[in-house]
This record gives structure tokens, C-alpha cells and sequence, in this order.
């Protein structure tokens, strides 16, 4: 079985699968069995969750990812052109630590909340920022950036706490825009 054919992607939920199989093959288990388990399994909600493909554009939704490591997990393990929608509650991360992989994966980012240091930091960078006020004109101004091959990711390395309850919520209000499109 190869690492593409595998259900769960990125790098942390690759080695998490790779150790089960090890797990299951020391229990004995058939290798078929354990070859469908591991194609079929799903991401937990809000965890690099797939919610729709619209005219070629993949939606994920990993509202989870409330810290900066967390992004860089998510956009390490996408292999296509990204629309990032990204902030929230400003905590003054460091987002230099992932200015480079997001100048060689992100087309545009789509900025929520009150985050002061994400446009700091990309300022400098040939990536358009744009700012919204609410999830629905996130993932419509995402669509219309994006193009056919490309992948709408939330991933905001923020907590939500001043526009949602929690990253639940968010990533609830993400996935209904998506459908409302």
C-alpha cells in the first residue's frame, strides 16, 4: 500500500497509521483487513476534514489547528495551490516560522479576526491578503481566488475566541458556508 492510497494524510496522521499497522500486524491481524482499515478511516471533525469538492476546488476544513504547528502540518501535507483562511484571536504568534513553506504553498490568504501579525509578516511577500469580517465572506472570497485544482484550507493558527464559541463552531460555520456556496 502506498502512502497517497492511505485515508489519512499529513505527515503527523501518516506516522500515527504507519505504527498502528505495525501494531496490527504484531496482533496478527490479516493484512487485508488492515489495508481497508487503513484506506477507509476518516479524519476527526475539524481535522484536516474533507467538506466539498465545487468545480475542482477542495474544501478542508481544520479549524483545529488553533496553534502555528498545527498550520504547518496542514499546508505541509497539501500538494496543490492553497487559498488560506487563517486568524482569529490575536496571540502575537511567530508566523515567520512558516513565512517560507506558506510563500511556496499559498496563493492568497483570507484574513479573519483581529490578527495584526499575520499581515506583518506576509506583507513583504507577493501574496495577496484579504480581510473579512465573517465565515461566510471568507469561503466566498476564497472561491472566487481560487481556480479548478486548487484547495480552500481553514486553518487559522488563532483561537477563535473573539468571533466563535470555539474551533468546534468555527469549523461548523465553515463547512455551512461551504455548502451555502
Amino acid at each position: 500500500m502506498t502512502l497517497e492510497a492511505l485515508a489519512l494524510q499529513g505527515r503527523p496522521k501518516t506516522y500515527t497509521t504507519l505504527a498502528a499497522s505495525v501494531a496490527s500486524r504484531i496482533l496478527e491481524l490479516r493484512k487485508e483487513l488492515i489495508k481497508e482499515s487503513l484506506g477507509s478511516s476518516q479524519s476527526p471533525e475539524h481535522q484536516m476534514e474533507f467538506v466539498a469538492n465545487i468545480h475542482g476546488i477542495e474544501f478542508i476544513n481544520d479549524s483545529h489547528a488553533c496553534n502555528i504547528n498545527a498550520t504547518w502540518f496542514a499546508l505541509e501535507s497539501l500538494n496543490r495551490p492553497v487559498i488560506w483562511i487563517a486568524g482569529g484571536a490575536d496571540k502575537r504568534n511567530d508566523y515567520a516560522s512558516i513565512r517560507e513553506l506558506v510563500e511556496q504553498k499559498v496563493k492568497a490568504i483570507v484574513l479573519m479576526g483581529d490578527s495584526k501579525n499575520i499581515p506583518e509578516v506576509f506583507n513583504g511577500t507577493e501574496i495577496p491578503i484579504i480581510r473579512v469580517q465573517e465565515m461566510a465572506e471568507a469561503v466566498e472570497s476564497a472561491y472566487y481566488l481560487a481556480k479548478t485544482g486548487d484547495c480552500v484550507l481553514l486553518s487559522p493558527a488563532c483561537p477563535s475566541f473573539e468571533m466563535f464559541e470555539n474551533y468546534e463552531a468555527r469549523g461548523i460555520a465553515y463547512k455551512k458556508a461551504v455548502k451555502n456556496l
